[in-house]
């Protein structure tokens, strides 16, 4: 008997619209393997309830992105309700979606992070920041670049723009150079990406708007940078605990080497996205990627 995979897409964070667009391409490839797939649009926790009851699904692929689907909150759910899902577990998710924690991680390994601090929108507004210019400001948790602000001129504060004063933000110090990204599958990184947006940086229209931004596969970078990112992006997913995929984003330039941005442990999986560009760079298609995730779901068992 084919297995029941319960496709969860939508939700809602800003990246709902990609995680529907995701999902009809999830739901064709998982199709092909032969599994009995039932998609789902997250729009309502009890309606969500219902369905399992009534689906019994034998894996839940967790096709969510953002706050809600990627930070711990569904996979803490599937954990109580016993029920396999697909990606990292709940504690590599609250670590990876926050990128304050994440830099604490990547410090004890080793991994170089860029300068900064925390603190909240309000605090930020009020005194000011506590660097030189130029610096980044951005959310502590959201995904796909979502408010990420470059300041680089004081006219740039300007830009800023959050609708919740209290939502704490990381100010780091702003690193130039290439843009570069890894995927890690299964616990290893064959190959680095070289994103070269039209846009001053990898943002959301960029990630998401075809024609915007081009892939360089590999990277046109030297081996020894290459290696680092590799070596880097393969620590991190083993000191998280990350299972099957994650994908870790840097910039590098010759003053300041090869630096952390974060890391992706639900990384997007829409036609545009990289990690199933690396996947077939390293011999696995979009489809038996999207089956591996299947077959490697999980929940934390109840002892």
């Amino acid at each position: 008997m084919a297995k029941k995979v319960l496709l969860l897409t939508g939700g809602f964070s800003a990246e709902r619209d990609v995680s529907l667009a995701a999902g009809k391409d999830i739901a064709g490839a998982l199709m092909t393997k032969g599994y009995d797939v039932v998609l789902h649009d997250l729009t309502d926790v009890w309606q969500f309830i219902d369905v399992l009851r009534a689906e019994k699904p034998d894996v839940v692929f967790n096709g969510l992105y953002g706050n809600w689907g990627e930070d711990g909150t569904i996979q803490g759910m599937l954990d109580l309700l016993q029920i396999p899902y697909t990606h990292s577990g709940m504690r590599a998710s609250v670590i990876g979606m926050d990128k304050s924690l994440t830099k604490l991680v990547a410090r004890n390994c080793r991994i170089k992070v860029a300068e900064g601090y925390k603190t909240t929108v309000h605090e930020f507004v009020e005194k000011g920041a506590k660097m030189t210019l130029p610096y980044v400001v951005k959310p502590v948790s959201d995904g796909s670049s979502v408010g990420v602000f470059i300041i680089k001129i004081p006219e740039d504060l300007q830009k800023i723009n959050y609708a919740n004063q209290d939502t704490e933000i990381l100010v780091e110090k702003y690193i130039s150079g290439h843009e570069l990204t890894v995927m890690c599958l299964n616990g290893r990184a064959y190959v680095v990406t070289e994103l070269k947006a039209a846009k001053e940086f990898y943002d959301y229209e960029a990630k998401y708007t075809d024609g915007i931004t081009r892939h360089v596969l590999p990277a046109e970078i030297p081996e020894n940078v290459a290696e680092t990112c590799k070596n880097y992006a393969e620590k991190l997913h083993r000191e998280l605990g990350c299972r099957t995929v994650s994908r870790s984003d840097f910039r590098w330039n010759e003053a300041d080497g090869v630096v952390l941005l974060e890391i992706n442990t639900n990384p997007g999986m829409t036609s545009l996205s990289l990690v199933p560009e690396q996947a077939k760079y390293a011999g696995t298609d979009y489809a038996t990627l999207c089956a591996e995730l299947v077959e490697n779901a999980q929940c934390r068992k109840i002892s």
